[in-house]
């Protein structure tokens, strides 16, 4: 189960390649992700599953995670702002805001009483331990 959400579409990439000038490109930074950039690899043990997830630049506070049996749910908002000193002269100012999300279902139900979640350097490390019996919807406390 994938569900991603897209921002553009066929047409959009279509006449960005045709007219790369009719579309303004912001003065910093990189465009607001899509939801198909938070990478994730899952790995698997006899006990547990391991699920590392790229999610840089957004702080662990801005993430969250949702665990319903084998489905896993990752979300987070991205804020993305311009920094300026008392002397500059602001010409033009861009913020992106946003959220991006990705859910994937795994092959076992995940015990989330024992499930854990860290964050470092931009990379969400997921413990889902495996789990016999079903159990309800849960979010993950992220160290």
């Amino acid at each position: 189960m994938n569900s991603l959400m897209t921002r553009g579409g066929f047409l959009n990439e279509f006449f960005k390649d045709i007219s790369p000038g009719f579309y303004v490109r912001p003065l910093h930074g990189d465009p607001l992700p899509d939801p198909g950039q938070i990478k994730i690899d899952v790995k698997e043990n006899d006990k547990a599953y391991t699920v590392l997830a790229e999610v840089p630049g957004v702080s662990k506070e801005d993430i969250q995670v949702s665990l319903d049996g084998p489905v896993v749910m990752l979300r987070a908002e991205v804020k993305q702002q311009d920094l300026q000193t008392k002397d500059d002269k602001v010409l033009r100012s861009e913020r992106y805001f946003g959220s991006i999300s990705r859910s994937f279902q795994l092959p076992q139900e995940i015990d989330t009483s024992k499930a854990s979640a860290r964050y470092d350097s931009g990379v969400l490390t997921l413990t889902l331990p495996k789990k016999q019996g079903g159990g309800g919807a849960q979010n993950l406390k992220i160290e």
